[in-house]
């Protein structure tokens, strides 16, 4: 009888938002404003970066690349939740699950060590000035993000791929997106293994890069309180403020939804887990850098003065 029902789930549906079906178009208005100005502010973000030549240093770049793949991660998730949401909503096949599965895990596995990037950027900037542009030059930043993409890469098809060899007795997902745990409740069998394996890579893939960003912190910490003017002090504080903002919101979030203990949350607190990591935290990026970061405001005043003079 397993054997035939395995055979019987060609597509999924998702449940969505289905315990706040008369709140759906209040969450439709305010998700789809988030993700306006998620996309807005990161497309911003990589346009200045990419015409300001005095953005043109590392710290930038890692800026850029993140704001692009938090864009693409955007994508793949909340359009079709925001369909979800005002009914229109169709199944999704299981090829499609597993290409929103591949493309979600790909990208935030990507920003987690992208973000750990950034932090060894800001150690080498104030722990080693002089020896900042040979050690961060442009062939090591390559090199960084390369190795973040193929981390990302590398554990998405083997996540996905323990997920979809497991034979599916149920279609309707307990989600408003194709994420591994809610995927791997509709399986037939014990998934004990599948469980244990993700675990061990949530580990890695969270605490690895939190912990080289700790480290990082720890040596700048240090080296800033050597200096001896408070002035000095200050400024080394602002150059990582911004930094340390989204590093402890994005690493926090992710933590809490994958390294929590299996059944300690409901069906909806679950949820809402989930809409702080892929709504909410990739606002936060755009928001941060330009709210806080002077050089990425005095960039867009001044893209604004050429555009008015134009």
């Amino acid at each position: 009888m397993k054997n035939e029902n395995h055979t019987v789930v060609s597509e999924l549906t998702f449940q969505g938002f289905s315990s706040f079906r008369e709140h759906k178009l209040t969450l439709f208005i305010v998700f789809f404003a988030l993700y306006t100005l998620t996309l807005a502010g990161n497309v911003i973000i990589v346009t200045i970066i990419s015409f300001d030549r005095h953005l043109h240093t590392p710290m930038y770049f890692f800026l850029s690349m993140l704001s692009a793949s938090e864009t693409v991660y955007t994508l793949t998730v909340i359009p079709k939740m925001l369909c979800n949401l005002l009914g229109l909503s169709q199944p999704i096949s299981l090829a499609g699950c597993a290409t929103q599965m591949f493309l979600f895990i790909t990208l935030a596995i990507n920003n987690c060590f992208l973000l750990a990037a950034m932090g060894y950027d800001r150690y080498v900037a104030i722990c080693n000035p002089l020896r900042y542009t040979v050690m961060m030059n442009k062939r090591v930043c390559i090199q960084l993000v390369w190795g973040a993409c193929s981390i990302g890469l590398i554990v998405a098809m083997t996540q996905v791929s323990a997920v979809f060899r497991l034979p599916f007795c149920t279609s309707e997902v307990a989600h408003f997106f194709c994420d591994i745990r809610p995927v791997m409740k509709l399986s037939c069998i014990d998934t004990t293994i599948n469980e244990v394996l993700t675990l061990i890579i949530s580990v890695l893939v969270i605490l690895v890069p939190m912990g080289l960003v700790f480290i990082s912190y720890v040596l700048i910490v240090s080296t800033i309180l050597k200096i001896a003017s408070a002035e000095g002090r200050k400024k080394a504080f602002a150059t990582c403020a911004s930094h340390l903002t989204v590093v402890i919101v994005h690493y926090g979030c992710a933590s809490i939804a994958y390294l929590k203990p299996k059944s300690e949350n409901t069906k909806d607190q679950d949820q809402l887990i989930s809409v702080t990591y892929t709504v909410i935290t990739p606002l936060l990026n755009p928001v941060v850098y330009t709210l806080r970061n002077k050089e990425v405001k005095e960039a867009m005043l001044r893209a604004l003065g050429r555009k008015l003079l134009s």
